[in-house]
């Protein structure tokens, strides 16, 4: 058997002509429908059948996961019942191509009893989803890349790149961040790599942190941590607040191995590592892991922008959320 790769590379071009061909979309109707997806006060519905409603589940999960609380209802489950999960401040997303489908004008009917406002993506400027919706982005005549001409490819690929442009513009309006995205991935990879060292280090903001400053003794230090949870490291700041050094439990057991005798009366500033290794607050968890790899240390500092300490981070709790660098 033979493939015939011309032919697949033509269905890809054909595809990827027909979403350039969709830049005109992007005027004032889309515009509007932003609009309605950025200032709805439920929830962004997403409804399609088909391979028209799998493209739907798609864009809706995208809309959820950047910050649009969405879901999907099917059209002919819509008319028995999961209309129920339907309220008035809702925006629906219809998807059809054709816009005629019955089981998909059947829903239209219910969507305006509701008095719920209504955006669909199709084909057709004439059809009865057109005619019923508040807003049309209409992708004009497509012709499939099939074969036959007649299963859904160009067209639902349309469908998804207009779907993706909508979420992502309403996404970029609500300064959607780093911090955000990782809140609602959690556990995934891309959760993970964009995590900062805030989210990931094991002091709390107004936690007791393990500082000493570097005029103590070391007895001094040892009081003023004891209280401090779990920690590996004292960080050491001068006068004024600044991180100026580090001592770790290791630094402590070779001072009174090497001075048992003098080792508690000793000056902090004259065990400690000055100009050590730190992060700032705000940088990714994943640059923590590279310097603890670089560096082959086990305690991090954590700073502000004025270089005062505000967190310890531990190699374990990076290597606990596995986070790569």
């Amino acid at each position: 058997m033979e493939f015939d790769l011309g032919y697949a590379r033509k269905v890809i071009e054909n595809e990827a002509s027909a979403i350039e061909a969709l830049l005109p979309v992007v005027d004032d109707n889309f515009t509007e429908a932003t609009k309605m997806l950025y200032e709805c006060g439920g929830s962004v519905i997403l409804s399609g059948i088909g391979k028209a409603g799998i493209i739907a589940q798609k864009i809706s999960a995208t809309l959820a996961s950047t910050g649009t609380p969405s879901h999907f209802v099917h059209p002919a489950e819509g008319v028995h019942g999961d209309s129920g999960r339907l309220r008035e401040n809702d925006v629906v997303v219809v998807l059809s191509y054709g816009g005629e489908t019955e089981e998909v004008t059947r829903l239209l009917n219910v969507l305006k009893e509701v008095g719920i406002k209504i955006i669909a993506i199709t084909g057709n400027s004439d059809s009865t989803l057109a005619r019923y919706s508040d807003v049309v982005l209409c992708m004009g005549r497509i012709t499939e890349a099939c074969p036959l001409g007649v299963a859904p490819s160009v067209s639902t690929t349309c469908m998804l790149a207009l779907g993706d442009a909508l979420a992502f513009t309403v996404m970029k309006a609500r300064n959607f961040g780093v911090e955000d995205y990782v809140k609602f991935h959690p556990g995934g990879s891309l959760g993970r790599q964009l995590m900062t060292v805030e989210q990931s280090m094991m002091f709390r903001p107004g936690e007791k942190l393990p500082i000493a400053q570097d005029s103590d003794s070391i007895k001094q230090m040892l009081d003023k941590s004891s209280e401090v949870k779990r920690h590996g490291a004292v960080m050491v700041v001068d006068e004024n607040g600044k991180l100026c050094g580090i001592i770790t439990d290791a630094d402590i057991r070779r001072l009174i191995a090497d001075n048992s005798e003098k080792a508690l009366a000793m000056k902090v500033a004259d065990v400690m590592t000055p100009d050590c290794k730190r992060i700032r607050v705000d940088a990714l968890a994943s640059e923590a892991t590279g310097l603890f790899h670089k560096h082959r240390i086990d305690e991090l500092p954590v700073v502000d922008e004025q270089n005062r300490p505000v967190g310890l981070i531990d190699v374990q709790d990076v290597l606990a959320i596995k986070v790569v660098g």
